[in-house]
């Protein structure tokens, strides 16, 4: 399965986001997929996740109540809609899918897109 992440780009801080994984090669729906973020030199951070059929989904700390998840699997697309943005969230934001069980441990995922850049000014 590819992924393809898009719809990062350079907000000013209380701003919004949305990003987009694309999956192609298989049913959108047969995925698990998790959105996480890295900022060079530190691990990748988990931000959230959902579930093959979208009844369960999980966020960091940090993010709930500003992101939420969904999906579309008609449209084989997986959605991070991001509010009330702070320049901590400003790093590259990674979607990865797995044919497992929802988790929130990067190293479980086995697809991964190839990042959108995020940015955002105080």
């Amino acid at each position: 399965v590819q992924l393809q992440a898009s719809g990062g780009g350079l907000v000013q801080a209380g701003g919004s986001l949305r990003l987009s994984c694309a999956t192609s090669g298989r049913t959108g729906s047969t995925y698990s997929v998790g959105w996480f973020r890295q900022i060079p030199g530190k691990e990748r951070e988990f931000v959230a996740a959902i579930s093959r059929s979208a009844a369960m989904t999980y966020y960091a700390g940090s993010v709930k109540g500003r992101f939420t998840i969904s999906r579309d699997n008609d449209k084989n697309t997986v959605y991070l809609q991001m509010n009330s943005l702070k320049p901590e969230d400003t790093a590259v934001y990674y979607c990865a899918a797995d044919p497992a069980g929802v988790t929130v441990v990067s190293t479980s995922y086995n697809y991964w897109g190839q990042g959108t850049q995020v940015t955002v000014s105080s």
